[in-house]
């Protein structure tokens, strides 16, 4: 029999409301909503269920927002006996992973992505650094592009989600010059990203120390099922190497493609996307047409899930 691979969004994918249907119908779920606002000491769940979208769009408040809701959807699977042979987290994703994986207290993960949140944002000056989409290039090209465009400053590839889709990260000039190099190369769309800043290139290499002293309060354990690493694609459960993947991985980019066919060659032939959004299952599908995919957003989707994976139960 295959087995399930456990995915996780990561930030872009919020939306005022989310989980708020599985809050009201779920005392577990309510209860992690319950237990991030104690640790946060404000009301992340009120920014959640009723914004504003500003709010919620910040840095320090998405990312804390997102890991509640996988967190509480991940609480409701539990007691429905369903468990993952592995896991996997797109970039802010991979600490839901890790709570999934039993090597992260939720509490712990819930603070420490509140700060991981204020360092990425405050890393470079507010509009100086910025993302940008590339659909429909492979991703040589696209890393012609960056070669090409760095002469206006720093721009680098930060997400190898598919063959089809690769974003790009750095100062905001040189992400735009890379934009319009890849239309003349023939991309399908290239787009400029709304993001307050520059994920997973250098420019955010000074994060790392400061990351790395924010790990040093957070127990990571061994995890009890293999994650695998957005920084290089491999399985791993051992905790020392886990935080030190945790602190290279705000300034390195996230190879979901090839953690995706990691997964599929450890013998997953069922993904399961945990959260707001369906853009990883979006991306497993493009991935490989072979596999079985899922997500669990809402009380809907949760309940299609659960028939789908009834044989499935540990």
């Amino acid at each position: 029999m295959g087995k399930v691979a456990f995915i996780f969004p990561g930030q872009g994918a919020q939306y005022i409301g989310m989980g708020k249907d599985l809050y009201q119908e779920f005392p577990e779920a309510a209860g992690v909503f319950d237990r991030a606002d104690r640790a946060l000491g404000f009301n992340l769940t009120g920014i959640i269920f009723e914004g504003p979208e500003e709010k919620l769009t910040e840095t320090e408040i998405t990312q804390p927002a997102i890991t509640t809701v996988s967190a509480a959807i991940l609480e409701i699977i539990k007691k429905h006996g369903l468990r993952p042979d592995m896991a996997a987290g797109l970039s802010l994703g991979e600490y839901s992973a890790l709570i999934a994986a039993g090597s992260l207290q939720f509490e712990d993960a819930v603070v420490l992505v509140h700060k991981r949140g204020k360092l990425m944002q405050n890393a470079v000056p507010v509009n100086t650094g910025t993302m940008a989409a590339i659909i429909g290039l492979d991703k040589e090209l696209v890393e012609e592009c960056c070669r090409r465009a760095s002469n206006q400053g720093v721009v680098e590839p930060a997400n190898y989600n598919c063959s089809c889709q690769t974003a790009v990260s750095g100062e905001t000039k040189a992400v735009a010059a890379a934009v319009e190099m890849a239309k003349t190369m023939g991309a399908r769309r290239a787009v400029m990203l709304p993001v307050s800043a520059p994920f997973h290139c250098s420019l955010l290499r000074p994060v790392e120390e400061k990351l790395e002293k924010a790990l040093e309060g957070i127990k990571i354990m061994d995890a009890v099922v293999p994650v695998i690493a957005n920084v290089t694609a491999t399985e791993e459960t051992r905790s020392d190497l886990i935080k030190g993947n945790l602190v290279k991985q705000v300034s390195r980019p996230v190879l979901w493609e090839e953690s995706v066919k990691r997964m599929i060659e450890l013998g997953a032939d069922t993904f399961v996307e945990i959260g707001p959004g369906k853009t990883l299952t979006g991306f497993v599908k493009k991935i490989d047409k072979g596999v079985r995919v899922l997500n669990i957003e809402n009380l809907e989707s949760l309940n299609n899930a659960l028939l789908e994976l009834e044989g499935v139960k540990c």
